[in-house]
């Protein structure tokens, strides 16, 4: 609702919603599902949440099961990168989407690229999607 309106999210909206998905995560690779997940996991921090959940998390989520290790999604990041100009004009091209274009400079803001040891590729959006689809699927298998 917030980026609807224009305003950028911070750590504290993102992190609870960070959260769930690692927790809808661990449930659907434990239930034995390959999972793609697509979201805007901007920092590392963001990242790591997504991995090993609320305890990696600086500001904490519901605290139940505090007595557990802290379980871990094995996640391959795919960095898809291009320049604001690429992306901003991509943007504006889209209809219905909740993110209005004036939120990308906050997007590109807070943007913590993944680097070693972090398990991720990169891939240019300049691609077809063809081409990024067989690198993401070559580096699967």
């Amino acid at each position: 609702m917030k980026m609807g309106k224009g305003i950028p999210l911070k750590d504290q909206d993102r992190i609870p919603w960070l959260c769930n998905l690692h927790d809808i995560l661990l449930r659907d690779v434990a239930s034995g599902q390959h999972v793609v997940l697509a979201c805007s996991a901007l920092k590392k921090v963001y990242r790591d949440i997504l991995i090993r959940g609320k305890d990696c998390a600086p500001l904490k989520c519901d605290e139940t099961g505090k007595d557990k290790q802290p379980a871990e999604v094995k996640l391959l990041v795919v960095h898809l990168s291009g320049s604001f100009e690429v992306i901003s004009r991509r943007l504006l091209e889209r209809k219905g989407h909740f993110m209005p274009p004036e939120l990308l400079q906050s997007q590109f803001d807070i943007l913590e690229p993944p680097s070693a040891p972090e398990n991720f590729i990169q891939i240019s959006v300049d691609k077809n999607l063809s081409e990024i689809i067989a690198t993401i699927t070559e580096t699967l298998k």
